[in-house]
């Protein structure tokens, strides 16, 4: 593990233990096992921590995803993004509550999209597979369904580990609404 790494990883595990007010870069660089000067040479600031930490979470959602098979229907690799999302919200949800409250407090917040251009680009890819098999309407725009795709799924994610009790059954409610959401803005499906 590179100097970098050994820096991000440290400040992960500080943050989650300190809070992000409360942690010193003091605090980080010590658990990196690193002199302060070095952390200097790869981030101005403690915040500025938080564009990198936002990209391993990036990382283990593309890393799910890409598990999907893309020969399955539409309706089938939507729901497994569904599931994908969900399920690597919940296991990472002390890390998503971190990026998004460290990542607000920065000017860093204008990376977020180009740190989310591999998950946007591997959606865009499907759907537009979909819209060459006919299995979503034709007139669905790919480059900008990505986007509103993501944007539900990781939202409703969140809403119900994060913000809400994540009772099973509320939980189970909230994908199965999604997925019959989402098929039907798509044109996956007709709409009941």
């Amino acid at each position: 593990m590179d100097k970098r790494e050994r820096i991000i990883e440290a400040a992960l595990d500080v943050f989650q233990e300190l809070g992000i007010e409360k942690a010193k870069i003091s605090d980080i660089v010590k658990r990196a096992g690193i002199a302060q000067g070095t952390f200097y040479l790869y981030f101005p600031s403690k915040l500025a921590l938080m564009p990198a930490i936002a990209e391993i979470m990036v990382g283990r959602i593309l890393e799910r995803l890409q598990e999907i098979r893309p020969d399955g229907s539409a309706r089938d690799q939507l729901d497994s993004m569904v599931e994908a999302i969900f399920e690597v919200t919940e296991t990472h949800r002390d890390l998503t509550a971190l990026i998004y409250s460290g990542i607000t407090q920065t000017e860093h917040v204008r990376e977020w999209e180009a740190i989310y251009d591999p998950i946007y680009g591997w959606i865009r890819e499907r759907l537009e597979q979909f819209r060459e098999r006919g299995e979503i309407r034709p007139t669905a725009r790919p480059d900008f369904s990505a986007r509103l795709v993501l944007g539900l799924i990781e939202t409703a994610a969140e809403q119900n580990f994060l913000y809400a009790s994540a009772e099973a059954d509320a939980v189970a409610g909230h994908k199965a609404e999604l997925k019959q959401f989402l098929a039907a803005a798509l044109g996956s499906e007709p709409i009941a």
